[in-house]
């Protein structure tokens, strides 16, 4: 498979499939469930034990989570070619960047095992065609009048940089299409207060971050402004609810925009749908229309939710008219069970048109 062959895939945490015969009981499901996701531990929890205990507990739940990643690993690199993304979860070292938890960290024997596990990681990823990224949460943003905030936003995006850089994605733009998205942030400072922070992060974190369009302060018209800086990541869900219901097409000129902010790595775009039980009775065969359902009574922060699965089969024919620039991570609650069920339907299509 080559760097510009479509993939899509889920976000952060594995669903069991539960078609009966899959998982004979529900406790076995929980099992699945639990050795294939990374869990973790509060501050609180840490504090609690002594320091030989809070060592302990921390090094059990790293491995684990080192084990758990592995596993996802494992499993999307033997599905189809186009299913072979993933979005890594943050927690995978818990309270990394907490100054109470900083010292542990810092143990020599602990940090190699540490750096073994995601080394492997890396590698597996690679050899198995998977393109990895990362998505810190909404507090970790490059914008913001807080000096405190900022601070935090600054040491998280570089956690995440340093997790992926023991993965062996370190060096270089966006290598092997690996990223960490993030927002902008807080409307003032804004567009200013992003450029005058990214100097301030680690080089490793200048060529892996990303930034996003969102459905509030930051619609694609403005992110698209950093893209001499960072690429662009759009989120066809944002760009609807912030553009009041728009579909963008891939001839839109600002889709050439978003390319080149790549800089010739294959760009990643997001996808999601309103929810099932707000849409009751919407024929999955027609686009839904944001005015209409307006009028119906529904509002926008209603219509941004994320459904379970990627239910509206229209909305899925434009993610395959999109997958021909760009590769998709799924945004849906139920992650690999939504991405999966998306990948058979954009799949034919797909395997046609490259005939």
């Amino acid at each position: 498979m080559t760097d510009d062959s479509p993939r899509l895939g889920f976000c952060c945490k594995f669903i069991p499939d539960e078609a009966p015969g899959t998982h004979p009981t529900l406790k076995a499901a929980k099992e699945a469930a639990l050795a294939m996701n990374v869990t973790s531990v509060t501050i609180a929890h840490l504090r609690r034990l002594d320091p030989a205990g809070a060592r302990d507990k921390l090094a059990a739940v790293v491995g684990h989570n080192l084990a758990a990643l592995r596993r996802q690993i494992g499993w999307v690199a033997a599905r189809p070619p186009l299913e072979r993304l993933l979005r890594l979860a943050s927690a995978i070292l818990p309270g990394y960047t907490h100054p109470e938890v900083r010292d542990l960290y810092a143990d020599p024997d602990f940090r190699r095992s540490i750096e073994a596990g995601l080394a492997g990681i890396g590698e597996a990823a690679r050899a198995g065609g998977v393109r990895l990224s990362m998505h810190p949460g909404p507090f970790c943003i490059l914008a913001a009048r807080n000096p405190a905030a900022l601070a935090n936003g600054i040491a998280e995006l570089d956690y995440h940089a340093e997790v992926m850089a023991m993965m062996g994605y370190g060096a270089g733009w966006h290598p092997h299409g690996a990223h960490v998205n993030i927002h902008v942030g807080a409307r003032e400072p804004g567009l200013a207060g992003f450029r005058a922070t990214l100097p301030r992060v680690s080089e490793a974190a200048r060529h892996l971050v990303t930034v996003e369009n969102d459905e509030d302060s930051f619609g694609l018209d403005d992110v698209l402004e950093l893209g001499d800086l960072v690429p662009v990541v759009l989120d066809l869900h944002h760009h609807w609810i912030h553009s009041r219901g728009h579909y963008i097409a891939p001839d839109d000129p600002r889709i050439a925009r978003i390319r080149e902010s790549w800089r010739g790595v294959r760009p990643v775009s997001h996808v999601s749908v309103s929810r099932e039980d707000l849409l009751v009775g919407h024929d999955p065969d027609a686009l839904p229309d944001f005015a209409a359902l307006l009028a119906a009574g529904l509002s926008g922060r209603a219509l941004a939710a994320h459904s379970d699965l990627m239910w509206n089969r229209a909305l899925n024919d434009v993610v395959a008219l999109h997958l021909a620039w760009s590769d998709f991570e799924i945004e849906a609650k139920l992650k690999n069970l939504a991405s999966t069920g998306l990948a058979r339907q954009v799949g034919g299509p797909l395997a046609l048109a490259a005939e």
